[in-house]
């Protein structure tokens, strides 16, 4: 990145590498091609072919980023127009760097009021996270559900929640299921392998992948649950084993879906921007949420899971994220690579 290019741009992915991604892979790249212009890539080679929707959600996390950083440019006085590039990704593709976006920093002017809650909501962003840890019982109120209704309506999309225990305790259990399931399935097997760090020193080296830490669970544990995948059918040691996973599961409530257009790649970014202002909405109100986005890319608990709620499906329209929500203390904290990891430079990408 040149100098005359970095000024800004280096302010901007310093929070805006922070946005959420599928096991904390953290695909997105930036190269600067002006002081306010930059093309945005997918990088395949930390995407998630394995999974049966890993391209519709290498998409979803891509939406997830653009209404990130349109979240942080605002903070630093600017609007981001967008010129999508809505090809297909091919995961075996050569060129490992796949285009979706360039981008453009435009200045606006902000009342004194609007650049308050642009600082506010950029401080909600950073202090987002997702928590694994066990939910208290209180139920988040309908009042902050209506916003959470109103905004993915205004995208095109249907919220939908339950907070019917016999519902929610199958839902639970459906995604315990799927874990055991995908075990079995040796290219997500080893894939969720090549993301799981088992201490805190390989987490903070790594930056990246999802942490023993923050799935609340032993290191030693994790890996010999994981790694030993028979276990899992094992008389005595397997049922302890999903006991302990079980354990992370307390306390809720609550589960929450989302509905809608969910047929190519313009239908899968907007899903991912939604997304981001529905958890965005929530934590604004002090609310934490855990995605089960297993249960999704998994053909059979994904059925079952519709099956349950009843989910509006066909024609190009899906349930495309579960999750459950309510409050819980403060999760631990996951660890990001640093900015510069997400800055392009010396190549001319395309």
């Amino acid at each position: 990145m040149s100098e005359e290019h970095s000024s800004l741009w280096r302010a901007i992915v310093a929070d805006a590498h922070r946005y959420p991604s599928p096991h904390n892979s953290q695909p997105i790249k930036l190269r600067p091609t002006g002081e306010h212009t930059a093309t945005l890539y997918y990088d395949l080679d930390l995407g998630l072919p394995a999974e049966s929707f890993g391209i519709p959600f290498a998409h979803v996390c891509a939406g997830v980023f653009l209404e990130s950083l349109s979240v942080v440019a605002r903070a630093h006085g600017y609007d981001v127009t967008e010129d999508l590039d809505l090809a297909d990704m091919d995961f075996d593709a050569t060129d490992r760097l796949h285009r979706f976006a360039d981008v453009e920093l435009v200045p606006v002017t902000l009342t004194a009021d609007e650049q308050v809650e642009a600082q506010i909501e950029l401080e909600r962003f950073r202090t987002r996270r997702t928590s694994r840890r066990p939910y208290s019982r209180e139920l988040v109120p309908d009042s902050i559900l209506s916003d959470v209704i109103r905004i993915s309506e205004d995208a095109g999309f249907e919220f939908r929640s339950t907070a019917d225990p016999k519902r929610v305790k199958k839902i639970i259990h459906v995604n315990q299921a799927t874990l055991f399931d995908d075990l079995q399935n040796d290219a997500v097997h080893g894939e969720i392998m090549e993301w799981l760090r088992f201490s805190r020193r390989e987490a903070a080296d790594r930056a990246d992948g999802l942490s023993a830490e923050t799935m609340l669970l032993p290191g030693p544990i994790l890996r010999v649950a994981m790694g030993k995948r028979e276990l899992w059918e094992a008389p005595v040691i397997g049922p302890l084993i999903k006991r302990v996973y079980l354990n992370t599961m307390r306390g809720v409530r609550q589960l929450g879906w989302l509905e809608g257009p969910f047929d190519g790649p313009a239908d899968y970014i907007e899903a991912g921007r939604t997304f981001m202002r529905v958890w965005l909405e929530l934590h604004r109100h002090g609310v934490v949420l855990h995605p089960f986005g297993t249960v999704i890319t998994n053909p059979r608990s994904h059925q079952q899971f519709a099956d349950i709620v009843g989910a509006n499906e066909g024609d190009g329209r899906m349930a495309w994220m579960l999750f459950r929500f309510g409050y819980s203390q403060t999760p631990p904290f996951a660890h990001r690579r640093a900015p510069e990891h997400m800055i392009v430079t010396g190549r001319d990408a395309s």
